[in-house]
């Protein structure tokens, strides 16, 4: 165990990131060549190895913290790593994207600063790659098995580095040019350097996973014909349906989708473009919406040379504590967060690049149809109501839609080629051992909520004798596209919990964890 003192006489002390006049300049991460070990293994001391540790129950991975800190605090990287990847495929990708809800449920939370639990598991995480701790795990022996799995995001990489390990023969297709999803084309490179995929990729290749890129599944590509040709199929396509702003004005120019613009930005990363298609530099950018996404979005138009930069959030400012409703350690709070991008905008005046309370009310253009200036209105909290007398006008010559997404992508083919339905949420609907339930006979409704519609069995995720349908036999659905949009630790999670699902019914049992059900959800107020 750790020093049973340790957070009583050390400080709470994260890892501070490069100075934002330096991070600006380029588009390497905000973190990048720091020095780690010695500040994060005397973090590490700061947990108390709990009786109960009550960070397991902030991250639906299950990670083994008290234990990794421990070995992290006495310098003994290997065995921490070990103890990282044994619940966890790519800590390298949650130790810097995931907002470290398990720092919420810390103990220490309670009353006082939590470990700095993120820091210390993207420490051991990059440890084990620089001391070669982290060597392809290739099965000893194939199964006989073939399963198809369709997306290359964090679920869909997950699920195939498990069924390959396992013994199965795998194959990912992705309808882009390049593997990763979400990871790869919209995580700013700042947030994550794409090496970091690049390499885990290479290491999935030698453990036996094969890849197919620029394959439009439901397009070009059958899905029923895909199905045919393995012996399962894993659909993790996400949740990319963006949603849209139907306001006055939406079809001047200037105006985008957030996931186009950080695409453009990291083509050019990856040398696909000389310079972006869509720029801030220059210009007046508004960014419409609150999320990681909208972050992700400053972060980007600043370091393109952006005039100004706003970033409007329709919920109201947070309180810097945690509020009574939203009780430890079951719920991550909602409580006011700075996150890198909005340190980089805050600039030596200290003001915050964000509007709280503020929707759009239309948007105008000039004669030749660019977004010029952006209508808004302060809205009452709990209605979302426009508060008359607060109208004001910004200027805005680029505009950015960060407002989410609503599940799997419309009209892609894969509902109709594998005869899925849909749950209440727009998301593909599922039983509980993340099989895909089939479309409903003319006039039913589809599937909704938790529970599985009648004629579904939970515990095969196959479609009862009532409901069967040869398509989705062997069909599984992980990560967004079942769940909704979520944070990369639920999508490594489902990934992991639908290639046990798909063990199982491959083979009768498994061995493989399965750390969620297809209802769990993180608790909110």
């Amino acid at each position: 165990m750790t020093d049973p003192r340790g957070f009583l006489r050390i400080p709470r002390r994260p890892v501070p990131p490069r100075p934002v006049e330096e991070r600006l300049d380029d588009w390497r991460e905000v973190y990048a060549g720091q020095a780690l070990l010695p500040l994060v293994s005397e973090q590490a001391l700061r947990c108390m190895d709990c009786g109960i540790p009550f960070c397991h129950s902030g991250c639906p991975l299950g990670n083994l913290i008290p234990e990794w800190n421990a070995y992290a605090s006495r310098g003994d990287w290997q065995a921490a790593a070990e103890r990282l990847h044994a619940t966890n495929n790519f800590p390298e990708f949650t130790g810097r994207l995931c907002p470290a809800p398990c720092e919420d449920a810390c103990v220490l939370a309670i009353n006082t600063d939590p470990v700095t639990i993120k820091n210390v598991e993207q420490t051991i995480a990059d440890e084990a790659w620089e001391r070669g701790y982290a060597p392809p795990q290739p099965p000893q022996r194939l199964s006989g098995r073939t399963v198809a799995v369709v997306g290359s995001g964090p679920a869909g990489l997950a699920a195939a580095q498990q069924l390959t390990r396992t013994g199965h023969t795998v194959v990912v297709y992705e309808r882009d040019d390049r593997l990763g999803g979400l990871l790869r084309y919209g995580i700013p490179e700042f947030k994550m350097e794409k090496r970091h995929l690049d390499r885990r990729i290479d290491q999935m290749r030698e453990e036996g996973t094969k890849f197919r890129t620029g394959v439009d599944v439901g397009g070009e590509l059958d899905a029923a014909e895909l199905r045919r040709r393995h012996d399962a199929l894993i659909v993790a396509v996400g949740a990319t349906e963006r949603r849209e702003l139907p306001v006055p004005g939406r079809e001047l120019f200037g105006i985008h989708q957030a996931m186009d613009y950080l695409t453009y930005a990291n083509r050019v990363q990856e040398g696909d473009y000389a310079a972006p298609p869509v720029t801030a530099e220059g210009k007046h950018a508004v960014i419409v919406g609150g999320g990681d996404t909208g972050s992700d979005c400053l972060g980007t138009v600043l370091r393109q040379g952006a005039l100004s930069a706003v970033q409007l959030d329709i919920n109201p400012e947070p309180g810097e504590a945690r509020p009574h409703a939203q009780p430890w350690p079951v719920t991550h709070p909602k409580v006011y967060r700075i996150s890198h991008a909005h340190a980089e905008a805050r600039g030596r005046e200290g003001i915050d690049p964000r509007l709280f309370s503020s929707a759009t009310l239309h948007f105008e253009g000039d004669t030749a149809g660019h977004v010029r200036r952006l209508c808004l209105t302060e809205v009452e909290p709990a209605a979302r109501s426009p508060l008359p007398g607060t109208e004001r006008v910004l200027p805005a010559e680029l505009v950015l839609i960060a407002l989410g997404f609503s599940g799997p992508e419309q009209g892609s083919g894969l509902m109709e080629q594998l005869g899925l339905s849909v749950d209440g949420r727009g998301n593909f609907a599922r039983g509980g051992d993340f099989g895909a339930l089939p479309a409903p006979p003319s006039g039913r409704d589809a599937a909704g909520g938790r529970d599985s519609p009648t004629g579904a069995d939970p515990a095969s995720g196959r479609a009862g004798r009532d409901g069967e349908h040869p398509r989705t036999e062997g069909v599984f659905v992980a990560g967004d596209a079942g769940r909704g949009q979520s944070l990369v630790v639920w999508a490594i999670a489902e990934g992991r919990a639908a290639a046990a699902a798909a063990d199982r019914y491959l083979t009768g049992s498994t061995v493989l964890p399965a750390p969620i059900a297809p209802w769990d959800r993180p608790l909110v107020a």
